[in-house]
């Protein structure tokens, strides 16, 4: 092997080796984050030639920097940002020095896209807030940093950047920090720091500054490359939450995931959850051989000593030294999506490689991110942030999130438009007991009286109808049966919840012990007019298939159900189609085998106030011209 090869060799060897910060930069629009970033990479060697020359291309065209160069275009990709000279997306750059690599996350100033800050901080280790010297700690400083603090970022550096516009001033600088760390005491930050510099003239970003021999701290650059971050992960809760389930054969198997938090070596006793059977860690198998020991963010397999059933979802963890294991939580929660929350929602809850149903209890309050102010409120908007309670389906796997990130976040999912809607950080765990009541004073007064919480409008929205019903009255034979059941069918097809009810199922059940004398028969529609209107409460449409000769008891049964919600249907047929139709039955009446025959031995008295008179020679034609009315009167589909 040739020196060069070599040489390439141990470069590649300790490029490997090398330790990884991930920070973000965020601040006020044109408080100059995209121009620290850039400035930074182009003194510290890290641009290629081309990328050099058509930044000083880009500079002369479209900088806002006069005659200097643009340092900022080389983070502002999008068009809109470069026309505006600002950030809009978050901007992802990579850069390496000899002591350290560096993922940078340019975020934006706008509170607007907070959502975006949320994002590119999800994973940061280290945040920069710049702040313009020539205004100060404003609103916007104060939102990032509570942003910074709820992500869990422990290290802050506040940038206060343009020194060069106020001749660098060192009263300045000390007023700046004296007023930020009124307010960052507030937070939960352990580790702020304060660098003066002039992002764009390059003063303390990777050199110690002449021009401000007061200051006696690092370079930008410097304190990135020193700052301790390592021990922000956690060492002592081993979590690894199983992904894949490996069988390359039938002699192999092993369960594949990345470690969350904690180390753990072959020979350690790993627990299974939910199941808690426990066994042995056999070898951490890879393609290089096995590893003597594995910590996060380490992508492995585990090979166990027994045979234990695990699957995707599930957590190996050590036995003594459990995470929650709880349905009930609070979390802080930054909601997303462009469509207001809608608490009654029931949400797909993302957490590590679990995912289960979710539902939002109750939401405690909203943060004000530029005030700290709390206030009640019933759903959060578009980049709004709020402590929520949640319950869940199956048990979650967790630790708070300020204990350990990676098992303390998880994400929201519309079930229906399959859209991340929000991201949330899990304070902690609930027992069931001091769970809110969801049910309000005036929603019990409802129910000791028997009425219902959900309105006639939810159940509209929910089900695009209206909870009436449709009464076919008509003799034996006259074809209201087959009107009433195809009828069901066809509205079934478009999608409407209906319930049919005929005169024999009811009859062989909740009517058996009734005749069909006509005190019987007023009972047994009387009972049939209450399940009806039960139904129509609970927004569904009842098709009710029965004689009802009489006009006075087709009128009490309007009473029961509602007249506004009752809608009568004559299937008119003459004497002879019916005869002709059930004739055995009619034979029997007229023989006297059968007592109180509508149409024989009874009146069918004919029935008024109908809405439709229709004719059973047609089924097919006539089902369509109840459609029709239904649609005309907004039954289904009421949009």
């Amino acid at each position: 092997m040739t020196t060069n090869n070599l040489n390439i060799r141990e470069f590649l060897d300790q490029d490997q080796k090398k330790d990884l910060l991930r920070l973000l930069t965020a601040g006020s629009v044109d408080d100059g984050k995209s121009t620290l970033i850039g400035r930074l990479m182009f003194d510290s060697k890290m641009l290629y030639e081309d990328q050099l020359s058509a930044l000083e291309n880009d500079s002369k065209r479209m900088g806002h920097a006069g005659e200097d160069i643009d340092y900022a275009l080389l983070l502002d990709g999008l068009k809109a940002e470069r026309e505006q000279g600002i950030t809009i997306d978050v901007a992802y750059r990579y850069f390496s020095t000899a002591k350290r690599k560096f993922i940078i996350a340019d975020t934006p100033g706008h509170e607007q896209y907070t959502r975006n800050m949320i994002t590119g901080g999800s994973t940061a280790n280290l945040a920069i807030i710049l702040i313009d010297a020539t205004k100060g700690v404003i609103t916007q400083t104060k939102r990032h940093t509570f942003l910074a603090s709820l992500l869990g970022i422990q290290h802050v550096v506040l940038a206060v950047n343009k020194m060069d516009l106020v001749d660098f001033n060192q009263k300045v600088f000390d007023d700046i920090c004296a007023d930020y760390k009124k307010f960052v005491t507030q937070l939960d930050i352990p580790d702020v720091n304060f660098i003066p510099l002039s992002a764009l003239k390059g003063d303390n970003v990777v050199d110690i500054s002449e021009k401000m021999p007061w200051y006696h701290g690092k370079s930008m650059l410097d304190f990135l490359e020193s700052v301790h971050v390592s021990s922000d992960r956690n060492y002592d809760d081993f979590r690894f939450p199983v992904q894949y389930v490996l069988r390359p054969d039938r002699d192999f198997r092993g369960f594949s995931g990345r470690i969350a938090s904690g180390i753990v070596r072959p020979g350690d006793k790993v627990m299974a959850l939910p199941s808690r059977k426990i066994s042995k860690v056999k070898t951490i198998p890879t393609y290089n051989g096995n590893l003597d020991k594995a910590f996060p963010p380490q992508a492995i397999t585990l090979e166990l000593e027994d045979e234990i059933d695990i699957s995707r979802g599930e957590m190996l963890v050590t036995p003594d030294n459990l995470p929650r294991m709880e349905r009930h939580f609070e979390a802080m929660l930054v909601w997303m999506d462009e469509e207001a929350m809608d608490t009654s929602t029931q949400f797909f809850l993302k957490q590590n490689t679990n995912t289960t149903r979710a539902r939002i209890d109750m939401l405690r309050y909203k943060v004000d991110v530029n005030t700290l102010d709390k206030s009640e409120v019933e759903y959060l908007e578009l980049n709004e942030i709020g402590r929520a309670v949640f319950t869940t389906a199956k048990t979650l796997f967790f630790d708070p999130y300020k204990k350990n990130k990676n098992t303390g976040a998880f994400i929201l999912i519309h079930p229906v438009t399959n859209n991340t809607v929000a991201v949330g950080m899990i304070i902690d765990k609930m027992s069931s007991d001091e769970l809110p009541s969801r049910i309000t004073d005036t929603e019990k007064e409802k129910i000791d009286s028997g009425i219902g919480l959900i309105s006639g409008s939810e159940y509209q929205k929910r089900y695009n109808q209206k909870g009436e019903t449709i009464w076919i009255t008509g003799l034996h034979g006259s074809g209201k049966n087959l009107l009433a059941f195809s009828l069901e069918k066809r509205l079934f097809q478009l999608g409407a919840t209906i319930v049919l009810l005929d005169g024999s199922t009811i009859r062989s059940g909740l009517s058996r012990e009734l005749d069909f004398s006509p005190t019987d028969r007023a009972e047994h529609l009387r009972r049939v007019a209450h399940i009806a209107k039960l139904l129509n409460d609970q927004g569904i449409i009842a098709i009710c298939s029965f004689i009802s000769p009489s006009d006075n008891i087709r009128r009490q049964c309007a009473k029961v159900i509602g007249e506004e919600r009752f809608h009568l249907v004559h299937m008119d047929a003459s004497m002879d189609y019916c005869k002709n139709n059930k004739p055995k039955l009619y034979q029997l009446a007229e023989e006297g085998e059968l007592r109180h025959m509508p149409g024989v031995d009874e009146k069918f008295e004919e029935p008024e106030n109908v809405v439709l008179t229709l004719n059973p020679d047609n089924i097919d034609e006539e089902i369509n011209t109840i459609i029709d009315y239904l649609a005309q009167a907004k039954i289904y589909p009421v949009k």
